[in-house]
């Protein structure tokens, strides 16, 4: 098995906390109970399902579904520290390249927020709450910059202004944000212990998952084989002339047929994933499709591999998942969205 236990790694323990953390998030049957559900009765399911603390540090001043999405984030960074908390050794290094992910976003919705002109007590109070003490930084620069060069002068040093030194200052919101993908994923691969590594071979996996949706929306929007070229994340499974041929691409069809050709492509479900996308113009059966294959694959490697770092993996991005779908409960939710519309959406 690639990356046995070393340096004081406590693999067992950690899959073992990790696997009992899984079992206690909310099931298929629950979530689609929350779906029948009016907006304050899901606060109060959400409330319930383990949500509590934080749902009560931000009742003061918060409600709806801008009270659910602030206690889902603290929740979310309290419960990655705590994950990291319980991990040790190698093992720790290994879950800390993953869980690096989460600063980038955070990055890039510091950019969107002085991008969009939000004022800093919006941001610290609905986009970044101050309760959060992970949040403090990102408020410092949000409360340093008037435009996105401030922002990249205040992230020098970090490995965040380092993804966004090699831009142009003309640079647009877009391709900050782009490079900061890139970097995580090129940084990753080049931290992590060696390429046949587990995640190394999972992070491949999701840069093609990464590139074939950034392929699909570009052409869908139209966007020229050039800049399409520059939306590309290396570091994949993918050969540079497969993505070369996609890049070419008239329309999905085509792209789809490129795709087919390429070595484990996994092309299951989406032909009708693309009729849907083209009937409906939208890429959300493309997503879906994608989505669910990254899922089966981190099920897949957890199961494979149950001393490793993949069961802790797999319960982080299980709990990103059941966070995603009630954040989009709680919107849709406010929104007036139809059951059948929402239940499309989540990821059950």
């Amino acid at each position: 098995m690639a990356m046995m236990a070393k340096g004081g790694s406590n693999w067992a323990y950690a899959a073992a906390r990790s696997k009992t953390r899984k079992a206690n998030l909310i099931d298929a049957t629950r979530m689609r109970q929350l779906l029948q559900q009016e907006p304050d009765a899901i606060a109060a399911s959400i409330a319930e399902f383990g949500y509590r603390s934080e749902m009560d540090e931000y009742a003061t001043r918060l409600s709806g579904a801008d009270l659910i999405e602030a206690a889902l984030n603290h929740n979310m960074d309290r419960d990655l520290a705590q994950v990291l908390g319980y991990c040790q050794g190698n093992l720790k290094e290994v879950v800390s390249i993953y869980v690096d992910r989460f600063g980038y976003q955070k990055a890039k919705t510091v950019l969107r927020a002085v991008r969009s002109g939000v004022d800093y007590e919006t941001v610290a109070h609905q986009v970044l709450p101050e309760e959060n003490e992970e949040n403090h930084r990102w408020l410092e620069i949000v409360k340093q910059s008037e435009d996105l060069g401030d922002v990249v002068s205040a992230l020098s040093g970090t490995r965040y202004g380092r993804a966004l030194s090699g831009l142009d200052s003309s640079a647009s919101l877009m391709q900050m944000e782009d490079a900061l993908d890139a970097h995580y994923y090129k940084t990753s691969l080049e931290t992590l212990p060696s390429t046949n590594s587990l995640l190394s071979r999972y992070l491949r996996a999701e840069i093609d998952h990464r590139n074939v949706i950034n392929l699909f929306r570009s052409i869908r929007q139209g966007i020229s084989v050039e800049q399409r070229s520059a939306l590309m994340i290396k570091g994949g499974k993918l050969s540079a002339a497969t993505l070369r041929q996609a890049e070419q691409a008239s329309d999905g069809d085509a792209l789809l047929e490129v795709l087919r050709r390429a070595n484990g492509f996994d092309e299951t479900g989406m032909e009708e994933a693309l009729a849907t996308s083209n009937e409906h113009g939208t890429l959300d059966p493309i997503v879906g499709i994608v989505t669910d294959q990254r899922m089966k694959l981190l099920r897949k490697m957890s199961l494979l591999n149950p001393v490793s770092a993949f069961p802790v993996i797999h319960y982080i991005e299980s709990k990103v998942t059941e966070i995603r779908n009630l954040r989009l409960l709680a919107r849709g939710k406010a929104a007036g969205l139809g059951l059948d519309v929402l239940e499309a959406h989540l990821l059950i």
